[in-house]
């Protein structure tokens, strides 16, 4: 008789994967990769907040924060910055399509799951996982090398951050969808 339990590996990639792609979504979009502050000729409170898409400049005694801020040194035209335009997008779209094909693999009104259905998911996710993991690796790698006014103090920013723990929850979502696998191999 067939269990009519979702194997718990496959559970665990249904919760990881969609807080991963949260994650990822929050760090791809709020601007805070890398923060600025100290910056020579501005009041001591102000920061620069620096994301893939946007650069906000705020006072932090005031909370007075304005984005859209002109970029004056070429930021934006960092190649680490333009691969985290790319592949961070791309990273959630290919987290989409993995839970869509995961859903239709863990149980999709029928008494046993779809093992490879569900592992090829995982793959997927994995591979979501790892795409987001380049840009977010690399950016650290060079964030003191990007432009910044010479004298000021460089920090990771908290989107870096999300990002980071995205991928990873992302990655390891995807591994556990993908021992699903085994399951086939123990059948035959």
């Amino acid at each position: 008789t067939p269990s009519m339990r979702t194997p718990t590996a496959m559970i665990v990639g249904l919760v990881l994967c969609p807080c991963g792609l949260l994650l990822t979504l929050t760090g791809t979009l709020a601007p805070n990769w890398r923060q600025v502050s100290l910056v020579p000729d501005q009041p001591v409170d102000v920061v620069w907040d620096q994301g893939i898409w946007d650069i906000c400049r705020e006072r932090q005694s005031t909370h007075d924060r304005l984005c859209g801020q002109v970029d004056e040194l070429g930021y934006f035209e960092q190649v680490p910055v333009r691969v985290a335009q790319g592949l961070m997008p791309s990273s959630m779209v290919l987290t989409l399509v993995g839970l869509v094909v995961a859903a239709l693999g863990v149980r999709c009104w029928q008494p046993e799951p779809r093992h490879v259905v569900a592992g090829v998911a995982g793959l997927v996710l994995l591979l979501s996982g790892l795409v987001s993991l380049v840009p977010s690796s690399w950016f650290t790698q060079e964030l003191w090398a990007l432009p910044a006014p010479s004298g000021s103090t460089l920090s990771v920013g908290y989107s870096l951050v999300l990002s980071y723990l995205g991928s990873c929850l992302e990655i390891l979502g995807g591994l556990a969808l993908a021992l699903s696998f085994h399951h086939c191999y123990k059948e035959r």
